[in-house]
């Protein structure tokens, strides 16, 4: 069993999306407050009649209007994408407790990973999408394949280790699960333990291990030159201590 300790950067499935919906329901509560305070002060000063009180008014509307019709639906799918997320996750969590081993939410400055996945089968990264489906692999769309390949670039310039990526779906119907299109493979959460553990070992566990503290590593540093002056120093430590220390109970 591996000595991995936690991701160096502490990071758990779906974090950063969770946390994308906590600002932007923040941003939206203080934007309306914001108008409807402002709204009330024109009345009470000017008068409920005057037009400027009219015009805080319809402001105030115009903006609900707004946020029903756009913001909202774009939370409400951020908020399904972040709960998709945490559900493949546990999922990774649950089996990654042997030789595997899995980090969430990588992210090295070229995009995130929503998790990424090590072990005696290989590395894969994983984006996690939520659709309710039903998904045909002939038509998923461009771009998302276009992220799943980023992510594989990403992760093997760090690691010069062939990376799979793939694209799970946690809740939709996949009409043809498993199979690949454009070098990414298409999978139904359902499936994914049961590909995983199938998969004849192709790294061994010292690449494993080297291939973890080279991702760690890298995690360390981006967040280094992402992190405030003040908080560099601390980080340059952190860079200089061992990040693996070989295999053992957890």
């Amino acid at each position: 069993m591996h000595a991995f300790g936690t991701d160096p950067t502490r990071r758990t499935a779906g974090q950063y999306a969770r946390a994308t919906v906590r600002r932007m329901r923040m941003r939206t509560l203080v934007w309306l407050g914001a108008l409807a305070v402002e709204t009330a002060a024109a009345g009470r000063i000017f008068g409920l009649h005057d037009v400027r009180y009219v015009f805080a008014e319809i402001a105030l509307l115009v903006s609900i209007f707004a946020i029903s019709h756009f913001v909202l639906p774009r939370v409400d799918r951020q908020d399904r994408g972040a709960s998709g997320e945490e559900q493949v996750g546990a999922v990774l969590d649950s089996f990654c407790e042997g030789d595997w081993c899995v980090m969430h939410d990588v992210t090295l400055g070229r995009g995130n990973v929503d998790h990424l996945v090590i072990g005696p089968g290989g590395m894969f990264t994983v984006e996690t999408k939520s659709h309710p489906g039903p998904v045909r692999v002939a038509r998923v769309h461009g771009e998302t394949l276009r992220q799943a390949q980023a992510q594989q670039r990403a992760i093997e310039h760090v690691t010069a280790v062939a990376v799979e990526p793939l694209i799970v779906f946690s809740r939709a119907w996949v009409d043809r699960p498993m199979a690949r299109r454009k070098g990414v493979r298409v999978v139904p959460a359902r499936m994914l333990l049961r590909h995983l553990a199938k998969l004849p070992a192709t790294l061994s566990p010292q690449d494993i291990d080297h291939a973890h503290e080279l991702v760690a590593q890298a995690l360390l540093e981006h967040h280094a030159r992402s992190a405030p002056r003040g908080a560099r120093r601390h980080r340059a430590h952190a860079r200089r201590l061992p990040l693996v220390r070989g295999r053992g109970g957890r």
